[in-house]
């Protein structure tokens, strides 16, 4: 899988006078979980309203009643249990696993879907996850990292619960540490992977601000998840899915 870049998200610069904390880790977003890339650099601005339904994304403020206990968004889908593997070539080669863990995680006051990746090299990163009343998912943060309602870190979008082409969305935003903007590229596009042949994929831009030199396209199956991922700048990337889960 590549992380997918992408800058349609709009808004004026943001200065609010935030003092710029140490950035995480620069790791790239877990694959069939995230739909975006992580990096360290300088602070971006926030998104008005992205015109995906109106959302304002990404919120400094979730409300724990907009959200439901399951993440089972149709191109998101993390049950408990899941488990997917990828294949992972170019710069780094070898097996990633993603699973969705079996407890439940607060945060913001918001009970989040954590999902795991573990990658060639050995290297986990746990996400959080959270899925609101219309169906879409919200990216809430990353274990070690940074933490939506945590010195002014907001909660992004992951994934809308209807794509479409042209929407664009920022995935995750704390000044310094995490910067993401995603965009809907496709939503007919096909691949072949270890797992089988998909169609009718929706494809993904991301981009990280932090780390402007990269970017990814992601491909997301219904009912299935990411099964592609393609570095489009940056370290040359492929990452197929090999088992989905069962």
């Amino acid at each position: 899988m590549r992380p997918d870049p992408n800058d349609a998200s709009s808004g004026g610069v943001r200065d609010d006078g935030r003092v710029a904390r140490r950035p995480g880790r620069c790791a790239a977003l877990a694959a069939a979980v995230l739909l975006v890339a992580g990096g360290c650099g300088t602070a971006s601005p926030e998104s008005p309203p992205s015109g995906v339904d109106e959302l304002v994304v990404p919120t400094p403020s979730p409300d724990p009643g907009d959200f439901v206990d399951r993440v089972d968004n149709p191109w998101l889908a993390l049950t408990p249990g899941a488990t997917w593997t990828y294949d992972v070539s170019g710069q780094t080669s070898g097996r990633l696993v993603v699973e969705v863990q079996d407890d439940p995680v607060g945060v913001a006051g918001v009970e989040t879907t954590a999902v795991a990746r573990t990658g060639p090299d050995g290297e986990r990163v746990v996400d959080y996850l959270a899925q609101d009343r219309r169906g879409n998912v919200w990216w809430f943060g990353r274990e070690g990292e940074w933490r939506a309602g945590e010195d002014g870190a907001e909660a992004g979008l992951a994934m809308p619960a209807t794509p479409r082409v042209g929407d664009g969305w920022r995935a995750a935003y704390d000044e310094g540490v995490v910067d993401v903007v995603a965009s809907v590229a496709s939503t007919d596009q096909s691949s072949t992977t270890p797992a089988g042949r998909y169609t009718g994929l929706v494809a993904i831009r991301t981009r990280s601000a932090l780390a402007p030199d990269t970017a990814t396209l992601s491909y997301y199956a219904r009912g299935v998840g990411l099964v592609e991922e393609l570095s489009l700048e940056g370290p040359v990337s492929d990452v197929r899915l090999v088992t989905p889960p069962a």
